[in-house]
């Protein structure tokens, strides 16, 4: 072999290795980690790899992984050590999580209800006979019917006064001492005999058995208890009146807002169907029972009615005043409610989510007051807390139960 042919493959075998040389540095320089990547990935302690997908098995060298065709993925202690769930930006735009903070608001602690308007018990008056007789006339003919203070209800007939009355006039003709009149007078007033048949007896001569039954009060014949020409006895009760002056609104109010109530609270109120007809009133007093069924209290408001217009039956609205108070609130959708307790999925600072117990006030409607466990400026997810809430539990039941495994290694294929 001559020496030229050697010197051009030499030449040539050089040239290969210095263009191999120079393509391998670029391609280092251009992909491979910075020096500073470098030395902030060394700064970072791994502390076990793991499958993203499966993220309850660990493995203490990296690799491939056993379950998806891809590499498994380092978890750093500065990542163990936050709670909670990591959730992409991308990802929470797809889940549709929203996002609300929490803050103070100045709460008035006034509702709405709706009353049914009653009489008021304590205005009724029972009109009764203190004697034996009959009813000869009626004046007020129907239950329901107004009267006014005074008016004429019925005439009564009653024959036991005559023998009474009689005696009056005998004793005034024969002209005896004033000590046996005043005795007459005595037992007829015992026999409940108006001092108008006595004086007129006195006066004229001509004893008189019947009398008038007026009206006590104003308001309306709520009970008729008798007809024309019946007989009376003593205590029987001829009318019932109640009053309207005043009327009862009794409205069914739940336990959450029934709390609330104090007596002497001030109402307003308006009738459903005219809500132009305004009417003031006071919260009169709580019943003492509760509706199984509904869960709620019925509670009575006094509502004045000088004007008359409210009658039983019909239908207030009515609005109770409250103090207004500084409370911490949050959105009412952005708590989860388990029956033994209320949680809330708050987001980190570092933009990890975790849930959170809370303990809750007073039900506001669309917001609820927070006693416990959040505080002013904290942001809560308000849509899609669920599957938050969901994926925070499996992390920590399959982290136990990884924590209970011994660490594996990767099978054949991946690093070893």
């Amino acid at each position: 072999m001559s020496r030229a042919p050697v010197s051009i493959m030499a030449l040539a075998a050089a040239l290969v290795i210095g263009a191999g040389s120079f393509y391998l540095g670029r391609s280092t320089s251009g992909h491979g980690p910075s020096p500073a990547a470098a030395a902030a990935s060394s700064e970072r302690q791994v502390l076990y790899w793991h499958d993203p997908m499966v993220p309850g098995q660990r493995f203490d060298k990296p690799g491939k992984s056993p379950f998806m065709d891809m590499q498994l993925e380092p978890v750093y202690a500065d990542e163990a050590n936050d709670s909670g769930v990591k959730i992409g930006s991308q990802v929470q735009q797809n889940l549709g999580i929203r996002i609300a903070a929490v803050k103070r608001a100045d709460v008035s602690s006034s509702f709405d209800a709706v009353g049914t308007v009653q009489f008021d018990e304590r205005l009724n008056v029972a009109v009764q006979t203190r004697t034996a007789g009959y009813l000869e006339r009626l004046s007020v003919r129907a239950p329901m019917e107004r009267v006014t203070k005074g008016q004429a209800l019925a005439t009564v007939f009653a024959p036991e006064w005559l023998g009474p009355l009689n005696d009056i006039v005998a004793l005034k003709r024969a002209g005896v001492s004033p000590e046996l009149l005043a005795a007459a007078r005595e037992r007829t007033r015992a026999m409940s005999i108006p001092s108008e048949l006595l004086r007129q007896a006195e006066e004229g001569g001509t004893p008189q058995a019947r009398y008038t039954v007026v009206a006590p009060a104003a308001g309306v014949v709520a009970e008729l208890g008798v007809r024309e020409g019946v007989a009376v006895a003593p205590g029987m009760t001829l009318f019932r009146i109640a009053g309207l002056e005043k009327v009862w609104a009794v409205a069914e109010i739940p336990e959450a807002q029934a709390v609330r109530l104090t007596r002497g609270q001030k109402v307003s109120a308006a009738l459903q169907a005219d809500p132009a007809q305004k009417f003031t009133g006071v919260m009169q007093e709580i019943l003492p029972q509760v509706n199984a069924t509904t869960r709620t209290l019925q509670a009575r408001f006094e509502v004045d009615n000088q004007s008359g217009r409210l009658v039983p039956g019909m239908l207030l609205r009515l609005q109770v005043a409250g103090p207004t108070a500084s409370r911490l609130v949050v959105p009412s959708e952005a708590v989860i409610r388990t029956g033994t307790r209320a949680v809330a999925i708050v987001r980190k600072d570092n933009g990890r989510f975790e849930p959170r117990d809370v303990k809750l006030g007073v039900d506001l409607g669309d917001t609820l007051e927070v006693v416990e466990g959040l505080m002013e400026g904290d942001e809560v997810v308000a849509s899609g807390q669920f599957l938050v809430d969901s994926e925070a539990r499996l992390r920590t039941v399959l982290g136990s139960m990884a924590a209970e495994q011994p660490a594996s290694v990767p099978r054949t294929g991946g690093a070893q």
